[in-house]
């Protein structure tokens, strides 16, 4: 396993070992013992999630406040997606920064979110099966979100807005300078 730190502090590339044969492939997805000799960081991740999008599905950008932050760790096990993290960390030196990258079922690739950190992802295949493990319980009245296309943040989506698919929770998320006036970073 190959871990690779972003740009952004605390946040992973892992790239995991494939063994292939002829009865086809084995991947160790995750060994906590290896992410923290990497790292230094333990985590202890307690919920797994999986979702199903069909192309242009963006789902995020998502986080969760206070004491209910979650770290992710991400990947893709059908399809393609293009995957983003932001920065909400006020007193990171990449606070409001941005990190995206193509994870999908070639690749295998994983992507470490610390908490502090808002995510979304954008289907680019017909369909993509998305599977995540936190290191922290889903808490609803703790939910927040950053509207996709925010000018601050210029995030470059891949797609038209036209051909992006958004469920009506997402489409009414806040920018993040309304976020940060309101104190949900």
């Amino acid at each position: 396993m190959e871990i690779q730190p972003t740009f952004l502090e605390g946040c992973f590339v892992i790239k995991p070992k494939i063994f292939n044969d002829t009865r086809g492939s084995f991947v160790e997805t995750f060994s906590q013992r290896v992410f923290k000799k990497i790292t230094g960081l333990n985590v202890n991740f307690v919920q797994d999630n999986q979702s199903i999008s069909k192309k242009g599905t963006l789902r995020g950008l998502h986080f969760q406040t206070g004491k209910h932050a979650q770290a992710k760790l991400v990947r893709v096990i059908q399809g393609e997606v293009l995957d983003v993290v932001v920065d909400l960390r006020p007193e990171s030196k990449t606070y409001k920064k941005h990190f995206s990258m193509v994870l999908n079922d070639h690749n295998n690739f994983q992507l470490f979110i610390p908490r502090g950190f808002a995510h979304g992802f954008l289907t680019l295949s017909d369909k993509a099966i998305f599977v995540y493990k936190c290191d922290n319980y889903y808490h609803k009245t703790s939910e927040s979100g950053i509207i996709f296309d925010d000018p601050d943040l210029a995030i470059d989506w891949k797609l038209n807005t036209a051909e992006i698919l958004l469920s009506e929770k997402d489409k009414k998320l806040l920018r993040i300078k309304d976020i940060q006036d309101a104190g949900k970073t």
